[in-house]
């Protein structure tokens, strides 16, 4: 079953008087449970690709539809339920408030949904930061500081996850716990995750591998 479906989809940015199109006639289905990697050089169109599916960005043409229903022309409120109820979010950066302990970061996400998934405890269970909760951001490593974040976007139990370059700030250790980590969310919990990388180090641990270039997908492979 294909939770994401995304068809001719064209995106455009208009920066001064040439237009770019980064994004070319892109057609594909995501389906449900699966661990699907990006990857390509930078300008490829992939961290772009990866905000369009999920209603980060707009497109100029084609279509998106996540669980069935089409995402181009729902409102912002709608788009807004969609992504507290059924959609997580992990950046390469962390967006951890320094003033907040890693639980009041959790529970300022968990306030914002409506979708009643994990508890806060439950989900510092599942990314390994149970006795971390008191302690603040920068009492942290990168990669327990990404680990809080993934937890937090884990904690209303997403049907999908989308995860932009999560390793980039990491070291080689820290980056391969962080992909044990979603493999592990992927294989237990059943949660689709589409990841955007230019390690293709980490591509072993995805089961589908999407190479972009110049706006287009060249290369479409499974594991």
């Amino acid at each position: 079953m294909a939770i994401i479906e995304v068809v001719d989809l064209v995106k455009t940015y208009k920066n001064g008087l040439k237009p770019k199109t980064v994004l070319k006639n892109i057609s594909l289905k995501i389906e449900q449970g699966s661990f699907t990697a990006i990857i390509g050089p930078s300008g490829s169109g992939k961290t772009t690709l990866l905000y369009t599916m999920s209603g980060l960005e707009t497109i100029d043409s084609g279509d998106v539809a996540i669980l069935g229903q089409s995402i181009v022309n729902k409102s912002t409120a709608n788009l807004s339920d969609l992504r507290k109820n059924h959609i997580g979010f992990v950046f390469q950066f962390y967006h951890l408030i320094p003033s907040l302990t890693v639980y009041e970061n959790l529970l300022l996400r968990d306030v914002v949904s409506d979708k009643k998934g994990f508890t806060i405890e439950k989900a510092l269970e599942a990314v390994g930061l149970t006795e971390d909760s008191h302690k603040y951001p920068h009492m942290l490593s990168g990669g327990q500081q990404q680990r809080v974040s993934i937890a937090r976007a884990i904690l209303n139990q997403p049907d999908i996850l989308f995860a932009d370059e999560p390793t980039g700030n990491l070291d080689l250790q820290s980056s391969i716990e962080i992909m044990d980590l979603l493999k592990t969310l992927n294989r237990d919990y059943h949660i689709t995750i589409l990841l955007v990388t230019h390690n293709d180090q980490l591509l072993p641990y995805a089961n589908r591998t999407i190479t972009l270039l110049d706006g287009q997908v060249m290369q479409d492979e499974n594991a």
